[in-house]
C-alpha cells in the first residue's frame, strides 16, 4: 500500500522519523527563491499561457457633436510557461533492514533527497536570473530578460542600466531613475517602483554599506544618503546563493506581470515497499515553471 510500510521488515513506526529529517538538511539556506517571483499556484495544468495587451494612450479631442472614439486592447505577445516535472527517489535493501540498518540509512537518504529537491528547485528558479542577458534565452516579446531593445509601439525601451556599472550608490540611483520613468506598450506614464535589490553573495556586504549608510557611502561629503531617506527599495535587500555572477546585480519592480512561478505539484515524500525485491522505496517530485511574462518587472545590470 503506497504511503505505509506494510510488512514486518519495515515498521511503520520508523516513518516519522525519516519525516523529520526530509527537508530540513545542515545549515540549510531558507526558500529563497520566492524572494526572486510571484509564486503562483497553478494545479492540473499543462502550460500557462499570459497574453499581454497594450494600454489605451491619451483620449483623443472630441470634436462638438462627434461620436466618441472606441479604443481596443490591442495583443502584443504571448508568454507560454510548460511545466518541467523533477523527481528522484532511493531505496533501502531487504539486506539492510535485515541487518538493522534500515532507519539509520532512511534517514540520511531523506535528508539527502530533501537536499537534492531545494538545490533543484534553487537552481533554476536563480538560473532565469543568470541567463538574463543571454541571448540564448528569449522571452516572449523576443528579447533577453534584461536588455536596451524591448520593442513597444512607442519605439524601443530598456531595463538594463546603461552604461554598464559594478554596484554602487551612484548606479543604484541611476537605476532607480530609470525605473520611475518607465512607461506601458503604448507610451503612458506608468507608476513604477523598485521594491527590491538582489544580490549574489559577493555584492551583500556592499549592497548594505550603500543602502543603509546614514550619509553618503565611501565619501567624505556631510551629505543624505538619499537611497536610505527616500525608502528605496522598500522590501530590502535579498541575497541569493545560487546567483552565478559576482559581479550582476537586480532589482524586482512592483509591475504586476513580472517575474513568475509557477507551482503545479509538490508530492512531498512517498513511500511504498517493492514486492519482487522486498526494498523500502522512497521518492519524492515537484513540478513547476518559472520565467517572466513583463521584462518591467526586472531591471538590472551585469556589473562593469
Amino acid at each position: 500500500m503506497a504511503g505505509v510500510i506494510t510488512t514486518g521488515l519495515h515498521p511503520k513506526a520508523l516513518w516519522p522519523g525519516v519525516l523529520t529529517w526530509f527537508g530540513i538538511g545542515y545549515g540549510e539556506h531558507p526558500d529563497e527563491y520566492r524572494d526572486l517571483y510571484q509564486v503562483i499556484e497553478k494545479p492540473k495544468r499543462q502550460y500557462v499561457e499570459d497574453v499581454m495587451t497594450g494600454g489605451f494612450p491619451m483620449l483623443p479631442v472630441k470634436p462638438q457633436g462627434a461620436p466618441i472614439s472606441y479604443m481596443t486592447h490591442a495583443q502584443i505577445y504571448t508568454t507560454r510557461y510548460t511545466f518541467v516535472n523533477y523527481a528522484g527517489g532511493f531505496m533501502v535493501t531487504e539486506e539492510d533492514i535485515d541487518f538493522n540498518l534500515y532507519e539509520e540509512l532512511a534517514n540520511s537518504r531523506a535528508q539527502s533527497l530533501g537536499n537534492s529537491k531545494r538545490q533543484t528547485v534553487e537552481t533554476v528558479a536563480a538560473n532565469v536570473y543568470n541567463r538574463a542577458f543571454n541571448t540564448s534565452y528569449l522571452g516572449g516579446d523576443g528579447q533577453v530578460l534584461v536588455a536596451s531593445t524591448h520593442p513597444s509601439a512607442v519605439g524601443d525601451w530598456s531595463n538594463i542600466l546603461a552604461p554598464a556599472a559594478d554596484i554602487s550608490e551612484a548606479a543604484l540611483e541611476d537605476l532607480v531613475t530609470q525605473i520611475m520613468q518607465a512607461e506601458d506598450h503604448v507610451g503612458n506614464k506608468i507608476r513604477q517602483m523598485a521594491e527590491s535589490l538582489h544580490v549574489p553573495p559577493a555584492l551583500w556586504f556592499e549592497a548594505n554599506r550603500i543602502l543603509k549608510s546614514t550619509l553618503q557611502n565611501d565619501t567624505a561629503n556631510n551629505a543624505t544618503n538619499v537611497l536610505r531617506i527616500t525608502g528605496e527599495f522598500p522590501k530590502g535587500i535579498k541575497v541569493n546563493h545560487y546567483l552565478t555572477d559576482a559581479d550582476a546585480y537586480f532589482a524586482r519592480t512592483n509591475c504586476p506581470d513580472g517575474m513568475k512561478f509557477f507551482n503545479s505539484k509538490d508530492t512531498g515524500l512517498q513511500t511504498d515497499n517493492d514486492f519482487d525485491t522486498a526494498n523500502a522505496k522512497t521518492k519524492t517530485s515537484k513540478r513547476f515553471v518559472c520565467g517572466w511574462s513583463n521584462p518591467l518587472g526586472l531591471y538590472g545590470s551585469p556589473g562593469a
